[in-house]
């Protein structure tokens, strides 16, 4: 069924008419130098009548690979739907992005402060702005990340256990592991979760960081997701994996027993046995050397890539409870 002619989104003061195209500046404030910030906002609409997804990356300005993923939907077309409607923002805190950090200026995460304040701090306002004028028109919304600082991120999706309906698109986006995590307080997830709104929230490498087979894994499950809701245009051809999601509902950090030079030697995403070589860990000098095993069987899905560590430090994020 089409849309009737004037069935028009309005959008940050934007009608756009069924069957169109248009990227809308979404004006958020000014720099220091009266320089307008703006949010490139790129809708694209079918004529025929469909669900909106709303598909952001850059939540956190640092992570780069997430910007990547909408990037490529966008650049390949992959957003252009075969109904309904699909709303791109591939990145939102365009002021860590400029910058190359994780915050807005104010020194908040933008992903702790939903559904924010109009009168609050500037990551607090610009969450009131989205929740208010983007998040009302989306019926499913897809969010792209990265693992923070050094620590890298086997490609997952993360949705909160007590919601089942989440874990079966969990298992159409089909990417490597699924995790089970409640939601946080003030997120993004915590927000679409109040609206009744679906989220997948995609984890995958680390931060000022492209990864090539992270950013595959992004694009390749938001085309399983189109194309199970029938908005996927028909010439492309979807990427079957055989092996399903591997869910994952108990999980902790294996931490450095010693400070010093942290030699990984083992890849991200790794099956390891009870008792298997993960790391070693040497002073500078050469008169210490700590090898790092694991503590139970299970899958790798976190590996910290810094060159040094002190005692304490997360190292490998490990999945427990397998036989």
């Amino acid at each position: 069924m089409n849309y009737r002619e004037d069935e028009y989104l309005d959008i940050l003061g934007e009608s756009i008419a069924p069957g169109t195209s248009k990227t809308i500046n979404f004006n958020i404030a000014k720099l220091y130098t009266s320089t307008k910030v703006e949010i490139p906002v790129i809708v694209e609409r079918s004529k025929e009548e469909g669900p909106t997804i709303l598909i952001t990356g850059g939540i956190h300005g640092d992570e780069i690979n997430g910007v990547e993923v909408v990037r490529q939907i966008i650049a390949k077309k992959i957003n252009k739907p075969l109904r309904g409607t699909i709303i791109c923002i591939p990145v939102l805190n365009v002021f860590g992005f400029l910058t190359m950090d994780r915050y807005f200026p104010d020194g908040k995460d933008l992903n702790r402060v939903f559904p924010g304040t109009k009168n609050g701090s500037l990551a607090s306002r610009f969450a009131y702005q989205f929740v208010n004028e983007i998040l009302p028109h989306a019926d499913f919304c897809l969010d792209f990340h990265t693992g923070g600082a050094s620590r890298f991120n086997a490609p997952h999706i993360r949705v909160d256990p007590k919601n089942s309906k989440l874990i079966e698109y969990a298992k159409i986006f089909k990417a490597p592991f699924t995790l089970l995590s409640n939601n946080l307080k003030k997120s993004y997830r915590s927000i679409c979760a109040n609206k009744g709104v679906d989220i997948l929230l995609f984890e995958g490498g680390k931060s000022q960081n492209n990864n090539r087979d992270v950013a595959r894994e992004g694009v390749e499950g938001t085309m399983r997701i189109l194309d199970h809701f029938g908005m996927l245009q028909r010439h492309f051809d979807i990427s079957i994996r055989e092996q399903d999601t591997v869910l994952i509902s108990k999980s902790f950090w294996i931490r450095a027993k010693y400070s010093g030079l942290l030699h990984i030697k083992i890849p991200y995403g790794k099956l390891v046995e009870k008792g298997e070589y993960l790391a070693t860990i040497t002073d500078p000098y050469g008169t210490m050397r700590h090898i790092v095993k694991a503590p139970n069987k299970g899958y790798i899905i976190n590996v910290n890539e810094a060159p040094i560590v002190y005692k304490g430090d997360a190292i490998f994020h490990i999945s427990q409870s397998l036989p």
